[in-house]
């Protein structure tokens, strides 16, 4: 399904979170598909299944996912829920990152192509490749 990045910083299970979330907004993963049972993801991945269930329990609470108990997990209808709490979190989380980048000299212009090659990228539902553009 996808590789984790195992010597990160970033703990393996924000990794997933993330990951899936890319997945379900991209529609690579589309409403009330199943996701992989925790044992079969874990074994996949190589990774704890504990791990797993952690990262499903933030989607979950997140609202990206949903649970049906003997059934598993599924990916929830998006523009049904309510994301408001989750949309100002990342808010102020590029708030944070647009001020570290024009602290680091990078251009309002630059930061504006930017934001039009991400949008473009989610509308065509490309991967991500923002970690190979790292300034």
């Amino acid at each position: 399904m996808f590789e984790l990045d195992l010597r990160s910083r970033k703990p393996i299970y924000e990794q997933l979170v993330d990951r899936l979330k890319q997945l379900i907004i991209n529609n690579v993963l589309e409403k009330d598909e199943k996701l992989p049972s925790v044992r079969v993801l874990a074994q996949q991945l190589s990774i704890n299944p504990n791990t797993i269930q952690k990262a499903y329990r933030e989607l979950e609470a997140q609202g990206y996912i949903y649970s049906v108990k003997g059934k598993g997990s599924f990916v929830n209808h998006i523009m049904m829920t309510d994301n408001s709490a989750e949309i100002k979190k990342v808010k102020e989380q590029l708030k944070k990152q647009i001020a570290e980048a024009l602290f680091l000299g990078i251009t309002i212009e630059e930061l504006e192509k930017l934001i039009t090659e991400v949008e473009q990228s989610v509308t065509r539902g490309d991967e991500d490749d923002s970690s190979s553009e790292r300034r």
